[in-house]
C-alpha cells in the first residue's frame, strides 16, 4: 500500500495494484488501533509520520488506548517522547485518558514521565494518580 500524495480524499489502486490511502486516513488506522499500520510500517511508511498538529502515529495510538499498537510501534522505533506541537508526550496523553495498559507499555519502553508541559507525572498528580515503575506490573 502507498500514501496518495493528492488529498482530493479518493482511493484507487496503485502502481503494484494495492490501495492508495490519504494520510488522513492513515491517522485514522491509529486512532482506531488497527494492527494494519503496523504492516505500513513494515513495507516502509515512517514510523514518525506525524500529522498537522505533530501528533505521531504513536501518539494518537497511545491517547486512544490502544497498548498493542503502541507497543508495535515503539517496537518498530517509534519515539516514545516525541512531543507534539502542544509539547505534549504520548505518556501524559495516556495518563490524561488513564489508560493503564498503554501507560505501562510506554513505560516499559522507556517513557520519560517528566517529558512536556505537563508532564506525565504532573497529570498523574492532578488527578490523584501514581506512575507505575518500569518493569512493575
Amino acid at each position: 500500500m502507498a500514501m496518495s500524495e493528492q488529498s482530493t480524499g479518493e482511493q484507487g489502486p496503485n502502481e503494484q495494484g494495492g490501495t492508495r490511502l490519504e494520510p488522513q486516513q492513515i491517522f485514522d488506522l491509529a486512532r482506531q488501533g488497527a494492527d494494519v499500520l503496523l504492516d505500513l510500517v513494515d513495507a516502509g511508511l515512517p514510523v514518525e509520520l506525524a500529522d498537522e498538529a505533530d501528533n505521531t502515529l504513536l501518539m494518537l495510538a497511545a491517547y486512544h488506548g490502544h497498548a498493542a499498537l503502541t507497543a508495535g510501534l515503539a517496537e518498530r522505533g517509534a519515539d516514545v517522547n516525541r512531543l507534539n506541537g502542544n509539547n505534549q508526550a504520548p505518556l501524559a496523553g495516556a495518563v490524561f485518558k488513564n489508560e493503564a495498559d498503554v501507560i505501562q507499555v510506554l513505560i516499559e519502553h522507556g517513557a520519560d514521565p517528566d517529558a512536556g508541559t505537563p508532564s506525565a507525572r504532573a497529570t498523574a498528580q492532578m488527578f490523584g494518580r501514581e506512575l507505575p515503575e518500569p518493569g512493575a506490573r
